[in-house]
């Protein structure tokens, strides 16, 4: 039984978990190498943006054949599909994709928000301060100063704020990961003036580690609250 609705969810290309909406569309998926490292790449019929997915820890998730992706718990994996089937093209890299080629690629798609979530905040830091120039940024549960509680964060990496884009934080009040603190969103905003600004979430679970996937850190049970406020924001 539980097989059968799991086809189901995938067949309507929806996330029947965390209150995502199922939509009736069709999105091909596909395997492709961006500057040789393989990436899922999800396609609607008609996108209108792109989105790349940067996946937190470290970043192998385990691209295979047709889209197909080996470890997909992490909270930006785990709903790619719910991005797609709101209209965007997606592209979710291995470890590690030069950032400013996955900007390239997805160019075709029309404008491109790069959204990277804990260690991908990292990711997404190293490849804007490199030259990577995508037209939105968000960064969920991110390294994002020193107040998050590691110097390793976006603020150090990048320097100045020149370089970012307009950008969204998405953190969870009780996100409890000793490097993703939530007195670290304050600092950043101040550092970022006007071209940042957060959304804040609540609730949910939290289960197993602190800075795991399905702990408040991961957004357990908030998934479709995440995707509605991305993708609004990737939509403008």
């Amino acid at each position: 039984m539980r097989a059968a609705i799991l086809a189901s969810c995938l067949l309507l290309v929806a996330f029947c978990l965390d209150g995502i909406p199922a939509y009736a569309t069709s999105v091909d998926q596909s395997t492709v190498s961006v500057g040789g490292v393989s990436a899922a790449l999800l396609k609607p019929a008609h996108p209108h943006g792109g989105i790349i997915l940067l996946s937190g820890g470290s970043g192998m998730i385990g691209v295979g054949p047709g889209g197909t992706i080996s470890k997909g718990g992490n909270q930006l994996v785990r709903t790619r599909l719910a991005y797609a089937s709101r209209g965007f093209a997606v592209l979710v890299p291995d470890c590690c994709v030069d950032v400013a080629a996955a900007v390239k690629y997805m160019r075709d798609f029309g404008h491109v928000t790069l959204v990277g979530t804990s260690r991908g905040t990292l990711r997404a830091a190293r490849g804007i301060a490199a030259g990577a120039r995508p037209d939105r940024l968000v960064l969920t549960s991110g390294f994002l100063s020193n107040a998050s509680g590691d110097s390793n964060n976006v603020m150090n990496l990048l320097g100045s704020p020149s370089a970012l884009p307009p950008t969204l934080i998405v953190h969870h009040r009780q996100d409890g990961c000793r490097v993703t603190a939530p007195a670290g969103v304050a600092p950043f905003l101040a550092w970022a003036k006007d071209k940042a600004h957060a959304v804040w979430l609540d609730g949910g679970a939290s289960e197993g580690r602190l800075c795991g996937a399905r702990a408040h850190h991961g957004f357990n049970g908030l998934d479709g609250q995440v995707v509605s406020v991305v993708a609004g924001f990737a939509a403008r």
